[in-house]
């Protein structure tokens, strides 16, 4: 594991993989703006709504920008994994593809390119998961926030199985029939939680943050191959 790591790092400045990494940290924060400007919208709207109901003029626009903001941070935090992750499934074939060429040529040659829409499936899917899952899961982790045992464990655990299966099957789709996929992920647990345990440990970092899809898709690669050999 701690040779995929550094194997993954190594390779951080290989030009197809800095590729990825702008075309997927551009398309993150492009959509974080996006959804910063539907906010302000809705928040002069509605600052707009409640001064009239109150009697009161002007100030939606402070109001508005103030709300953006705050709601902005706390989207970063609950929802940059999500969408990291989802955005780095479109373009993780690419990553995938420049780690085995350079370390698995045989691999390689017989590995097959994924279609456009079945990398966009698999982003969204990942991403789907990891806030549905923890949707769910708010409830738990709100009960163990308030009698201060374990909310910070079981949500490095949940989060870590769920971005280990999602590293691994952008890899093994490469090489297997999607039916084959299920039971792949029964005979790879062990592996792939650590490997999603790593990658959760990088998203929680300051700035290692923005490369954690990258690392997270180079050593799932590694896994993937080392383990076959």
């Amino acid at each position: 594991m701690l040779q995929a790591f550094f194997l993954s790092l190594g390779q951080l400045l290989d030009p197809r993989i800095m590729m990825v990494f702008l075309k997927s940290l551009i398309v993150t924060l492009l959509l974080f703006a996006c959804g910063g400007v539907g906010l302000w919208f809705a928040m002069d709207w509605l600052g707009a709504v409640a001064g009239s109901w109150l009697g009161m003029n002007g100030g939606s626009g402070a109001f508005a920008s103030i709300a953006t903001l705050v709601l902005l941070l706390i989207a970063w935090w609950l929802l940059f994994r999500a969408i990291a992750v989802a955005v780095i499934g479109i373009f993780a074939d690419e990553v995938v593809a420049a780690v085995e060429a350079k370390h698995y040529p045989g691999a390689h040659a017989g590995a097959r390119d994924l279609p456009f829409a079945r990398s966009l499936a698999m982003g969204l899917g990942s991403a789907g998961r990891i806030v549905a899952v923890n949707l769910l899961l708010s409830p738990v982790y709100l009960m163990l926030l308030i009698t201060g045992v374990g909310t910070a464990i079981l949500f490095f655990l949940v989060n870590s199985w769920l971005l280990g299966r999602d590293l691994g099957d952008m890899v093994a789709a490469r090489h297997m029939p999607y039916d084959a996929l299920p039971a792949w992920r029964k005979q790879t647990g062990g592996h792939r939680f650590l490997l999603g345990a790593i990658g959760t440990a990088l998203f929680l970092v300051p700035i290692l943050n923005l490369l954690a899809p990258i690392v997270g898709a180079a050593m799932a690669t590694h896994l993937f191959h080392r383990r076959l050999a």
